[in-house]
């Protein structure tokens, strides 16, 4: 057999609720499934899962009954547009800070099963700063961070990227501005970022692009579908392409770093310890 290729674990978050996160994570992994990546969806928002209610997806199991040796991870994946598998949430996950060590070597069995299957993991985290979102995002290898133009985005988008730098020895973080007017607009809310950051913090800020305010978005959600299936042509349909393009050139991870067992090995560390 091949050795396994390098698995990308990018976490979505943003700080806040309200920001668009999830409709990022849904189309961004469409976007990197139309250039031919194997990509699977985790929506780690175990308080209020709406990966499957966006996509209009009927999910009958969860994590939860991978956990307790009822199915297989491939059992409960739903697969989405463009063929990306998503992995539904799972209220099970909010207990894993008291998972005994067979339940612990289930977890990581069952994403190991995955290795050879999948190119892209993100991970979609739930809104706020709970120690649910900071273990998702700790375990990622890519944090990518979804800011919009309202005083409370970036006050929170900062202070989530402060508790992980300063907590935590996080360093590099990705940005991309969402429901922006224009261009400018979405280069000056970074630009806003990074300055704070830049005078308080130890970190790199990489500006990836922005997402324009796009009214297709809204009529996508209502309709249960995919803004990359509902209106593949709009404008902020193609700035989602422009985002995955650049995604698909950052570096893969270090074949020790590479394998999801790590991904997997690393959420559970972080569980036990507190976060």
């Amino acid at each position: 057999m091949s050795p396994s290729r390098p698995v990308q674990v990018i976490a979505v978050t943003g700080g806040k609720g309200g920001v668009g996160k999830s409709n990022i994570s849904v189309n961004l992994g469409i976007a990197l499934a139309e250039m031919r990546r194997r990509v699977v969806l985790m929506d780690a928002d175990l308080g209020l899962a709406n990966i499957d209610v966006l996509l209009g997806l009927k999910a009958d199991k969860n994590l939860s009954d991978v956990l307790s040796g009822q199915c297989s991870l491939n059992d409960i994946m739903v697969t989405g547009p463009a063929g990306i598998k998503v992995v539904p949430a799972s209220s099970g996950m909010q207990q894993m800070a008291s998972l005994g060590p067979q339940e612990h070597g289930a977890l990581i069995n069952a994403f190991s099963e995955l290795d050879n299957q999948l190119d892209v993991l993100i991970v979609d985290t739930a809104a706020g700063i709970t120690d649910t979102v900071v273990s998702f995002v700790r375990a990622a290898q890519e944090v990518l961070v979804v800011v919009c133009d309202e005083p409370s985005s970036i006050t929170d988008a900062y202070a989530l990227i402060k508790l992980l730098n300063t907590e935590y020895d996080l360093f590099r973080f990705r940005v991309v501005a969402n429901m922006t007017r224009t261009a400018q607009e979405g280069q000056q809310l970074y630009n806003k970022l990074n300055m704070v950051c830049e005078r308080f913090l130890d970190v790199s800020l990489q500006y990836v692009g922005n997402v324009p305010f796009d009214e297709n978005v809204r009529k996508s959600v209502q309709r249960q579908k995919a803004l990359l299936e509902y209106a593949p042509s709009c404008k902020a349909a193609q700035a989602i392409r422009g985002i995955a393009e650049k995604v698909d050139q950052w570096p893969l991870p270090r074949a020790a770093r590479g394998h999801l067992e790590f991904f997997v090995e690393r959420l559970l560390q972080t569980a036990n310890a507190g976060y």
